[in-house]
């Protein structure tokens, strides 16, 4: 791979059409406005919010164009022992090093692998005639001589026609069987929460590395299996107020607008952008590849700073209703021809930005967007105090402590809030129910919880008498997770950090929590290496030099 300056992503060099002044402006023209000139610009009038809409439709151009040559690159990524080469999972090093969030570099390099095998597809999302969104819906059905019919119709039809096409193909796009989340809000006194937390824990034991979803999952289904009366109904479940649902679409809606005679008469077209050409083959190495994603990630963050300004613009703005959409999720998805929920988080993170200093202040000093993210969730009078960390630490390792400082805070409020998959919700909601009707009044879901918890440590009191081993004990100590830098699974064995072979021993400071990719394709593959005593005298290298999991 030459690792030159990628083509097209110099500032001087970014498409821009002349005649068209404020429609495709130059990006070294474009980056001098700050968010409080565009927010001025946009509320200027009519003509200047246009401009400011035209400049967020060409900016996603970009930004999907960019990703196109991502997906291909992180796709390289996973193919042989790229990824232990460079020390991370694939999540780990989207979010660490790119600033790319799981979700969105988990789709791109499935995308990416896809256009491996569909020549069609990958020359239409390259040349900008298939935006991104469209091409995620068909790739599943876009194969063999039926390519051609679905590149087509993801050139014209929008995505919600695409994914009804793609649904009576039977078939599902990427997102299509993505599983919705809900939240768990209840009151949990402390001497029920001291339950609670003790079949946990037995949860835990029983399943290594399970998450606190899951273990809520295990002591609901211990429950019913016990208790339910009712049979098979829980797909039909309504789930109680203790769950927070988001939001959802109007497909009706949508399906109207987009019926129209002419769709969106008011839009100016937006010309297609190109993927940038980065020369590429498939015996580059790990490293050249990194070069050139980080190329590629630069160049994208820079277009998501003005895109994140101009779509709180228009969405506070109510700008796409009016231009005949549905929902902004609409607008993004047609308009923008992107995944709708990054630009929405973008949208939702310049809102916040407005009316919190310390965020702002975050900015000032260089703390990323996927750092601010999650000093977003922190109240206002403590970000700033937070700021010094941010700048130093992983973005696992500053998630999992704001949320140890929210989970303190909780506590203290006497309250529980757990993110869960829908799934789980509707079989806790099933096992609350049953509770209730056992005990024949409506019991606040935190004592539910508490019951739920309690049947279950009756169930798997052996696993509390049962003395831990020591990997499990090593495990423990380092709560469960990797503790390679960076690293956000869950820890399946314990490394023994001098190698008994060489003298080491099983005290617990010579052995560390390591997940399975890092423990075995990782350390015992040579790329890593770790001295020190555990838990916090670890030193850790990546072929020779210090590797910290930050992406530096």
């Amino acid at each position: 791979m030459d690792a030159a300056p990628i083509a097209g992503l110099g500032a001087a060099d970014l498409p821009g059409t002349a005649g068209e002044e404020h429609a495709f402006l130059p990006l070294r023209e474009l980056l001098p406005y700050s968010r409080a000139e565009l927010d001025r610009w946009f509320r200027g009038g009519e003509l200047e919010a246009d401009d400011c809409e035209q400049i967020l439709a060409w900016a996603s151009r970009g930004h999907g164009a960019i990703d196109v040559a991502i997906a291909e690159r992180l796709a390289a990524l996973r193919r042989g022992d790229r990824l232990a080469a460079l020390g991370y999972h694939l999540d780990d090093y989207a979010r660490e090093v790119l600033g790319i969030g799981k979700r969105a570099a988990e789709g791109l390099a499935r995308l990416g692998d896809g256009l491996g095998t569909r020549a069609r597809l990958h020359e239409a999302l390259r040349a900008g005639r298939v935006g991104l969104r469209a091409a995620e819906t068909v790739l599943a059905v876009a194969t063999g001589d039926a390519e051609a019919f679905w590149v087509e119709r993801a050139a014209r039809q929008t995505v919600r026609e695409l994914e009804e096409a793609v649904r009576r193909a039977g078939r599902t796009g990427d997102d299509a069987d993505e599983e919705a989340w809900v939240t768990l809000r209840t009151q949990l006194p402390e001497h029920e929460r001291l339950v609670v937390d003790a079949a946990l824990e037995a949860a835990g034991r029983s399943m290594p590395g399970s998450t606190r979803a899951e273990r809520l999952e295990a002591l609901a289904q211990e429950y019913l299996a016990e208790f339910s009366t009712d049979g098979d109904r829980d797909g039909a479940r309504p789930l109680g107020p203790e769950f927070l649902r988001p939001v959802q679409g109007d497909r009706a809606r949508r399906a109207a607008l987009e019926s129209e005679p002419e769709r969106w008469p008011l839009l100016a077209p937006v010309a297609d952008w190109p993927a940038p050409e980065v020369r590429f083959d498939e015996g580059a190495t790990a490293q050249e590849i990194d070069r050139t994603l980080r190329e590629l990630a630069a160049a994208r963050a820079t277009l998501e700073e003005v895109m994140g300004a101009c779509a709180y613009a228009v969405r506070r703005s109510g700008m796409h209703l009016r231009l005949g959409f549905a929902s902004f999720r609409h607008y993004v998805e047609e308009r923008l021809r992107l995944p709708p929920r990054a630009v929405e988080q973008r949208a939702e993170h310049e809102e916040r930005l407005a009316r919190s200093a310390g965020l702002r202040e975050a900015r000032r000093q260089g703390v990323s967007y996927e750092r601010r993210r999650i000093l977003a969730r922190l109240p206002e009078n403590e970000i700033a105090s937070w700021i010094p960390r941010a700048k130093a630490m992983t973005c696992v390792a500053l998630r999992r402590a704001v949320e140890g400082e929210r989970e303190r805070q909780l506590r203290a409020q006497r309250k529980v809030s757990v993110p869960l998959p829908r799934r789980v919700a509707v079989l806790l909601a099933a096992a609350l129910e049953t509770v209730r009707k056992r005990v024949g009044r409506l019991v606040p879901a935190g004592s539910c919880l508490a019951i739920l918890a309690a049947h279950f440590l009756g169930q798997w009191e052996h696993v509390l008498r049962r003395p831990p081993s020591r990997s499990e004990r090593v495990r423990e100590r380092d709560l469960g997770w990797c503790q390679v830098p960076g690293c956000s699974h869950r820890a399946a064995h314990a490394h023994h950090v001098l190698f008994r072979s060489h003298g080491g021993g099983d005290e617990a400071e010579n052995q560390v929590a390591l997940c399975a990719f890092h423990h075995l394709r990782c350390v015992h593959a040579g790329h890593l290496t770790v001295f020190g005593r555990a838990p916090d005298g670890l030193t850790w290298l990546l072929d020779g030099a210090p590797f910290t999991g930050m992406g530096a």
